[in-house]
């Protein structure tokens, strides 16, 4: 039972959307907390309200992490267990729970997470695009040069990339990334998750801006943006070899440094032939 836990804090991921996607030990950790820090108290209450959760609450957000923070990291060290919520979803993604995680670290004070939902991660099973291997942005930047920079590391991306966005910045911001990345890369349109209109389109950036051009913003949304093909990739760089004549091609080797072996070995791996082939063409 948490009532045994002394001086801890509870991570207790909430419904994104679908109140029934809440575990039964994040309810249970809620009612036997001595205090639930809320991202918005006003939007949390509603949750507690539908369980009938009488904890206290307090509130935990962006404007006051710090000050906050440390005064729940004392009410913490003298014995008490806190359950951190943020408005939906798993605390410390994206929001500043992850500064209060910080704190009870450096406190020595121990942290537990009550997996449950996350936008980022619903959204991913659902886009149809890889999922071995992703980046997760949340939410690029304000600043232009800042989001500009981010957009462009992006697009040096292999991994599957997943973005969070307003409706009101939608259309811009996928315009700014088909600029970027180009207008042929697949992206999975994902909103209103768990919701009734939850919906997961996938097209290419060039269709997605005008899909974004005419459907009216609403819900929150999750990008999910397919990652820098290497396939393609090393396809172009064989045809750039290919264009090229033997003697251009060892001879770019030479000019960097190889000796003759070692630049007609680097020759024949970029053409995919054997290296005597790449002889006898000299050769001839």
């Amino acid at each position: 039972m948490i009532t045994d836990e002394k001086g801890k804090l509870f991570l207790c991921a909430t419904p994104i959307g679908n109140l029934e996607d809440i575990t039964l030990r994040v309810i249970r950790c809620l009612k036997e907390a001595d205090l639930i820090a809320a991202e918005d108290t006003r939007n949390s209450i509603k949750l507690l309200n539908h369980f009938e959760i009488k904890t206290p609450m307090t509130a935990y957000h962006e404007h006051n992490k710090y000050d906050k923070g440390r005064e729940l990291v004392k009410e913490m060290l003298s014995g008490k267990c806190i359950a951190l919520i943020t408005d939906a979803g798993t605390p410390g993604i994206s929001d500043p729970g992850e500064e209060l995680v910080k704190m009870c670290i450096d406190a020595g004070i121990p942290v537990t997470s009550l997996p449950g939902p996350a936008a980022c991660i619903t959204a991913l099973t659902v886009s149809g695009l890889d999922t071995r291997r992703f980046a997760f942005e949340a939410f690029l930047p304000s600043d232009k040069k800042e989001r500009k920079r981010v957009l462009e590391d992006i697009e040096k991306e292999y991994r599957t990339i997943i973005i969070y966005e307003a409706p009101h910045r939608i259309k811009n911001t996928l315009t700014e990334i088909k600029d970027i990345l180009g207008g042929e890369r697949l992206i999975s349109i994902v909103k209103e998750l768990t919701k009734i209109h939850e919906s997961a389109r996938m097209m290419t950036l060039k269709d997605a801006v005008t899909f974004a051009e005419n459907e009216p913003p609403r819900g929150e949304y999750v990008l999910v943006i397919e990652g820098r093909s290497r396939k393609q990739e090393e396809e172009l760089e064989k045809k750039r070899y290919l264009s090229m004549s033997l003697q251009e091609h060892v001879q770019m080797y030479l000019d960097g440094g190889l000796n003759k072996k070692e630049a007609m070995k680097a020759a024949a791996k970029d053409r995919g032939v054997s290296k005597s082939e790449i002889y006898r063409g000299l050769l001839e």
